[in-house]
């Protein structure tokens, strides 16, 4: 199979939402994910389900040899294996990993949607993609990420926590220590 290049969303509102964001992308490169860049951590406002603590999130871009329901399986895998459950739609998560774009294909199945189907409408995600991937354009909405950014509805509060390349840094540093 051919290389992809993927677009992933992770979030964390619960226990060590640092900690757990770096230990799912740390293990990202077992699970077929090579991590070519990771966008700054936002601490996000929840949607939807309000009544919970506010979500540390990041977007990653990756390559991957896996089919995207082989890769949403193994993003399945590490959030199982991280203990995190889904108890409330949309509710509180250890850890939560889910596919934005998978190359430039579209998937429509029960089990999963590609390109994700909310992302357009989702401030937590466009800010953090619109980061590493400006110009990336949605698949179906033709339309670059910087232009859904620009005009999506949501106005949940989105704030950035320090630069990407410090981000980097200290997902990098645990990425080597695990290795090391």
């Amino acid at each position: 199979m051919a290389v992809k290049m993927v677009y992933l969303s992770l979030g964390s509102n619960v226990g060590e939402r640092e900690a757990n964001l770096r230990g799912a992308i740390a293990a990202l490169p077992g699970a077929g994910v090579r991590v070519t860049r990771t966008s700054a951590l936002y601490e996000t406002e929840p949607v939807d389900y309000l009544e919970q603590g506010w979500f540390l999130n990041c977007v990653l871009e990756g390559e991957t040899e896996k089919t995207a329901v082989e890769l949403l399986r193994s993003l399945r895998e590490i959030e199982t294996r991280m203990g995190s459950k889904k108890l409330v739609a949309k509710g509180p998560r250890l850890i939560d990993m889910d596919i934005l774009l998978y190359g430039q294909e579209t998937m429509d199945t029960p089990e999963l949607q590609v390109p994700h189907p909310r992302m357009h409408l989702r401030r937590f995600v466009l800010a953090p993609l619109a980061e590493i991937a400006p110009e990336v354009r949605h698949p179906t909405l033709k339309k670059a990420v910087r232009e859904l950014l620009e005009e999506t509805k949501d106005r949940s509060a989105v704030r950035r926590m320090g630069s990407r390349e410090k981000t980097q840094e200290r997902l990098n540093g645990e990425s080597q220590r695990k290795r090391g």
